[in-house]
């Protein structure tokens, strides 16, 4: 009689499971330092695409927070009469004065924000607790 069992054995399946593993261990920290590095520059990216904006405003109004509130620079006026393809829910404006604003945006586990209009695009961890945002430049 002939034993014509086909099949693989144990060590060949364990073989395969170990190869796989070492895969495993070397592609997930890999792609978890690619998403982190591409939140990071999304968050910057926003912040980048949000100034001109803003430059806008005070560039026609000659300041960015007026003693009127009606006539006041918010996200909604930046949208409607500066730059309509941004999505305003990610952006926050504070620290509002005549020469000087902040606007801070959030994506993934990365809090960016400009301290303007001469600051520079700071980025950090969102867990972070320090510098807090809109308060260093």
């Amino acid at each position: 009689l002939r034993n014509d069992e086909g099949g693989f054995t144990l060590i060949e399946l364990l073989v395969v499971i170990i190869i796989i593993g070492i895969l495993l261990a070397i592609a997930i920290p890999s792609y978890l330092g690619f998403r982190d590095r591409a939140q990071k520059s999304a968050a910057q990216s926003n912040i980048r695409a949000i100034v001109p904006a803003i430059e806008a405003y005070y560039s026609d109004k000659g300041y960015y927070k007026s003693t009127s509130p009606a006539d006041e620079m918010t996200l909604a006026t930046l949208k409607a009469d500066y730059d309509q393809s941004i999505d305003t829910a990610g952006y926050t404006l504070a620290n509002l004065a005549a020469s000087d604003y902040c606007v801070s945006t959030v994506e993934g586990s990365y809090t960016a924000w400009k301290r303007g209009p001469a600051g520079t695009v700071q980025v950090r961890k969102t867990s972070d607790t320090t510098p807090a945002t809109c308060t260093a430049g």
